[in-house]
């Protein structure tokens, strides 16, 4: 028994001293959470580090109020068509239709709008209805008679090219009410009639930057709770901080000229909701399992079919009211719009971080990646670079970051 005692004795002992010498659990491997995050906070560094090199190339132009201003309306059609196609992706899919949706709808528009005398918004809702069955229509044939997207989207473009032309008689049509435009081209109105600085958008930048950092110091308490938290408390400093104080910064640079555009806060809405969707409900979690692996998404009883169909209806949608969006800012819709939108909607994505294969992909990655595209083309057309030489640059970029999203995947 004395022999039993000590042999027991000398298993038990040793094992409490390595429980005495694990490291603490709130120490944190800095560079390893880099390395395993780097598609997140990469993209993020990237696009800085461009706005920077143009802010520089440009001497100052970039960054000015009134080319801000225009930034976000020239990109505010592909940052909300990239939201739907994030989630086409995501699924597995693809949309080449995207860009001729949108000059189809930009014609119904201006028929029901200019010809007809429709009310802007009933012709608008009709518009994003009409978006929601050419969705359907296409993702029909994808989801339950599994003929690739790639063709189906693909007839889609050459159909919907055909259907404008033949809409628009092959002229342009406007303009638009005053009304309509203000869809594109307004700005939210400064309750306080500042003159050198619109009070109201300033506030809103402040209180977005508030919420956020509430919402986000929220959940890292519930994750720390449970004992999920695996950023660096540092890093989750600084990024909410520098989140923020970017948020303000543009939010005053905007203020400066004529406040925030209606368009901006259309987008923000949209980012909010398809955040939400994407990490904090059933579909959004089902569309990413149906993209990583549809076999096990089937087996483990998610209606796989379905829920690809559903992504397209949304796409439809959105570039419905893209389309609504570029028509409000031309003023007139034209057979030629909408032309070569799907490519960089789709390049938005994968530079964001989406992944070829499906079933990676996050929204703010994707608004990233369209606005690293439109800081692209609009910091080289102020420097005088012909479309044809920035054709070749994005079409770079585009290949690097599909590289680079292949390269860690093999790895």
């Amino acid at each position: 028994m004395m022999e039993t005692t000590e042999m027991n004795n000398d298993i038990v002992a040793p094992a409490a001293s390595d429980n005495r010498a694990q490291p603490l659990p709130d120490k944190k491997e800095y560079a390893g959470f880099l390395k395993n995050n780097m598609r997140e906070y990469g993209m993020l560094m990237s696009l800085i580090a461009i706005m920077a090199f143009f802010q520089y190339m440009t001497n100052g132009t970039l960054m000015e109020p009134l080319n801000l201003t225009n930034l976000v309306l020239q990109n505010s059609y592909i940052v909300i068509m990239a939201l739907g196609m994030l989630m086409v992706i995501v699924a597995g899919h693809i949309d080449l239709s995207v860009g001729s949706v949108v000059g189809f709808i930009g014609a119904l528009a201006a028929v029901l709008i200019v010809n007809l005398h429709v009310n802007f918004v009933l012709a608008g809702i009709l518009c994003i209805l009409a978006g929601g069955v050419i969705g359907a229509a296409q993702g029909y044939w994808v989801a339950f008679f599994k003929i690739p997207s790639f063709i189906v989207t693909l007839a889609g473009m050459l159909v919907f090219k055909g259907l404008t032309l033949a809409l628009l008689q092959g002229q342009s049509i406007g303009p638009f009410p005053d009304d309509f435009q203000m869809l594109s081209s307004g700005f939210i109105p400064d309750l306080f009639n500042g003159a050198d600085l619109r009070i109201t958008s300033l506030l809103v930048g402040v209180l977005v930057a508030a919420i956020m950092i509430f919402v986000k110091v929220r959940a890292r308490a519930k994750q720390s709770k449970h004992g999920m938290e695996d950023e660096p408390y540092l890093f989750f400093i600084l990024k909410n901080a520098i989140f923020a104080g970017v948020i303000i910064f543009f939010s005053y640079l905007l203020a400066s000229y004529k406040g925030m555009p209606n368009v901006l806060i259309i987008m923000f809405l949209l980012m909010v909701v398809y955040t939400f969707v994407a990490n904090r409900t059933t579909i959004g979690r089902r569309i990413y399992a149906v993209g990583g692996n549809e076999k096990a998404a089937k087996l483990s009883g998610i209606k796989t079919s379905r829920v690809s169909f559903y992504t397209f209806i949304n796409m439809g949608m959105l570039a419905a009211l893209a389309g609504l969006i570029f028509a409000a800012r031309l003023n007139t819709a034209t057979p030629k719009a909408g032309t070569g939108f799907e490519l960089d909607v789709i390049a938005a994505c994968f530079i964001g971080g989406a992944s070829a294969s499906g079933g990676v992909g996050k929204v703010m990655g994707a608004v990233i990646g369209a606005f690293v595209m439109g800081v692209m083309n609009n910091g080289m057309s102020i420097m005088g670079i012909g479309i044809d030489y920035q054709q070749v640059i994005k079409g770079l970029v585009l290949l690097a970051a599909v590289f680079v999203d292949v390269y860690n995947k093999n790895k």
